[in-house]
């Protein structure tokens, strides 16, 4: 097929490297603008998209919106039998969704109904969901409400963000390149009315531990955040982020220490972080935080 892959960051990766290495014709990829970043955050940083496109010899384009005119027929013109989306960030027209000879396909890190929206992964886990997956779905004008094509099951199993996120990539690239190799063998199937639920966009304030929440609840937490923006808590005036926790007996009142070894009571239960990370520090395991910072019983956090 002809594709316009439309795509972001790292998660967007693998299913752009599949459609081009199964055969299939990438017209145009459409990517988010080039960002500042770099060590002082003021050199433009293309995209992971990007990146990949440019090292595979293809045409990049970033608009900053296509709801413009001009914008819409550009992506007409490139006469694309399908377009491909997978965490493109922004609101496809219905202009844009009809181009295509056989529509727009999105690749979405959830088991729709449950968690459409921009951050399915991290709900999942907060919300301690046993099992996620990827849908391949038809974009409609609604936010996720297309009808599912195929989809694909795993375990969140303790799971950091940034690891299922990886292997959600990955099996979405598959099950996109399984879809476009024949597309008529796959029926589309409506999302179902019930269990409905939207992942918003993670505010940064959400990654300070609460530990008046459970230690199951606070250990998702950590989980969660990890790798961006980081779990964390705070002593002295300085950050401590949390890349990694375990549940531990214990009780307490809520951000309390309740050893020398960093234990800490939470509203139910105790967890005992096992990877910490300092400002412009590398991560380090716990016993290696409190040989050079030593955190006693009886601290307050937070």
């Amino acid at each position: 097929m002809r594709i316009i892959f439309m795509g972001t960051p790292d998660f967007a990766v693998p299913t752009l490297a599949a459609l081009a290495e199964a055969g299939h014709e990438v017209a145009c990829v459409y990517s988010q603008p080039p960002r500042p970043g770099g060590r002082r955050g003021k050199e433009l940083t293309p995209s992971p998209v990007q990146r990949e496109a440019e090292a595979r010899g293809l045409l990049v384009r970033h608009p900053v919106s296509l709801k413009g005119t001009e914008e819409q027929a550009e992506f007409a013109a490139l006469g694309a039998d399908i377009a491909v989306v997978a965490a493109y960030g922004l609101i496809l027209p219905q202009a844009v969704l009809d181009a295509p000879r056989f529509g727009c396909l999105n690749v979405h890190g959830s088991l729709l109904p449950r968690w459409r929206g921009a951050a399915p992964v991290q709900r999942a886990i907060l919300a301690g969901d046993t099992e996620t997956g990827v849908d391949i779905m038809r974009m409609e004008r609604g936010l996720d409400t297309g009808p599912v094509l195929l989809e694909g099951r795993t375990p969140v199993d303790g799971k950091t963000a940034g690891e299922l996120t990886d292997e959600l990539a990955a099996m979405g690239a598959a099950l996109m390149v399984r879809v476009l190799a024949n597309l008529s063998a796959f029926p589309e199937e409506p999302q179902g009315d019930e269990g409905v639920t939207y992942a918003h966009k993670i505010d940064k304030a959400e990654a300070r531990l609460d530990f008046a929440r459970s230690a199951a609840e606070v250990e998702r937490q950590v989980r969660a955040f990890n790798p961006a923006p980081g779990a964390f808590f705070e002593l002295e005036g300085e950050r401590f982020k949390v890349l990694g926790a375990e549940v531990v007996p214990g009780a307490g009142e809520p951000g309390l220490t309740l050893d020398d070894a960093l234990a800490i009571a939470c509203g139910g239960g105790a967890i005992r972080p096992t990877l910490v990370q300092r400002a412009g520090k590398p991560a380090m395991a716990t016993a290696d935080l409190l040989r050079g910072k030593a955190i006693p019983a009886g601290t307050r956090l937070g």
